[in-house]
């Protein structure tokens, strides 16, 4: 059967072993390693799907769990699939409402069928099964999909861990054997096996059994230090096969990117970028600034000089700072944008020195200017 999204690797870092390759995927190839913006409702919050593009995105993200609530996924399947629905030209990738359900802790009741869980919106009874989960995938029709797995909260018993993760292996076989469209949609296995080496190997050697065209690692940064959180990553990395694409769920702050692209991960995601841009947060070349503060409200210089974003061409931080705190919707436009473009720059920049086989002195003087600790943030 011909698959619909390969992964071709074009560069070996001789300084660090990081790789860059390609993703060929039916809606256009796209250069690895890569942050993908997260559209949760088939959009990015204050920007739109043309602005995404000139911005250089590759990727984009739209959530299971929310589409299927609103507006449902037959709407989207009506409009054509997500990419026609929401206008964006280029890939689109589903998860599998598996975090979401997770998050809902308080709400929830997981059996070996699936999850029972109260709708946010109205208080209804949903059930939520691997099938389930595969079936609205396909309606909504984007290139990549997300097994549904129970992500792991961390700390956990390695009894609990061990009886999760072979759940999350049965009901990966089960969502495989369910997917209706294999051959135009791209389904990924998820590594769990929380905090333990073994069944993070183990896991993953199951789901290679299974022979998915690309896996994801979950089940990290849900509370972990970083340590552990590189810990999980490495141990699952290195024991998935290193011609396929790996996926790392949830991760988007910059010591956390280049940690993951130094372990061969090819694709991360992450809400932070707009997230703390709402807030007044802002990523900049020498660390995070609030461009709340006081410092900056007459500071008519760019955001940030070393960057080639819309905002930073054209506004100066006196102007984001009056937009934050006269909480003007524009200020978050603008600010969105730039968080956005700043981490694909920086995975660009990343790319670019791993062709030149200096991945490991890029990552060290990029956190060293960010004045990065042991913490990291």
């Amino acid at each position: 059967m011909k698959q619909p999204v390969t992964f071709e690797i074009t560069h070996i870092c001789k300084q660090s072993g990081a790789r860059t390759g390609i993703l060929h995927t039916p809606h256009g190839d796209v250069e690895t390693p890569m942050f993908m913006p997260v559209g949760t409702q088939a959009t990015v919050k204050f920007v739109s799907p043309e602005e995404l593009k000139n911005l250089g995105s590759g990727v984009v993200l739209a959530n299971t769990y929310h589409l299927w609530l609103r507006p449902g996924e037959d709407i989207v399947d009506q409009a054509g699939g997500v990419q026609k629905f929401m206008n964006y030209k280029g890939p689109m990738l589903t998860d599998s409402g598996g975090f979401q359900v997770f998050s809902l802790a308080d709400q929830r009741k997981i059996t070996e069928e699936g999850v029972t869980f109260k709708n946010t919106l109205n208080g209804d009874t949903l059930f939520l099964s691997p099938e389930k989960s595969i079936q609205i995938q396909n309606k909504i029709g984007a290139d990549i999909m997300m097994s549904f797995d129970e992500c792991i909260p961390y700390p956990a018993t390695r009894e609990y861990v061990e009886k999760s993760t072979e759940r999350t292996l049965r009901w990966a076989l089960r969502g495989k054997q369910a997917h209706s469209r294999p051959e135009e949609q791209a389904l990924f296995g998820i590594v769990q096996g929380g905090d333990y080496e073994d069944l993070r190997r183990y896991c993953a050697e199951k789901l290679i059994e299974m022979d998915f065209p690309g896996y994801a690692i979950g089940g990290t940064s849900v509370g972990e230090d970083k340590e552990t959180m590189y810990r999980m990553v490495k141990w699952a990395s290195d024991a998935l096969p290193f011609d396929k694409p790996r996926y790392l769920m949830g991760v988007g702050a910059v010591n956390d990117l280049l940690e993951a692209v130094s372990r061969n991960v090819d694709m991360c995601d992450c809400v932070l970028p707009t997230r703390i841009a709402r807030h007044g947060t802002l990523m900049t070349s020498e660390g995070r600034i609030s461009i709340r503060k006081a410092i900056y409200k007459n500071d008519f210089t760019p955001l940030d000089p070393e960057c080639d974003c819309y905002t930073c061409r054209n506004y100066t931080k006196a102007y984001l700072n009056h937009l934050q705190r006269t909480n003007e919707g524009f200020g978050t436009r603008l600010m969105s944008i730039h968080n956005l473009r700043f981490l694909v720059k920086l995975m660009e920049d990343a790319r670019k020195a791993i062709k030149e086989d200096r991945f490991n002195d890029f990552k060290e003087e990029t956190l060293a200017k960010m004045k990065f600790d042991h913490r990291g943030f």
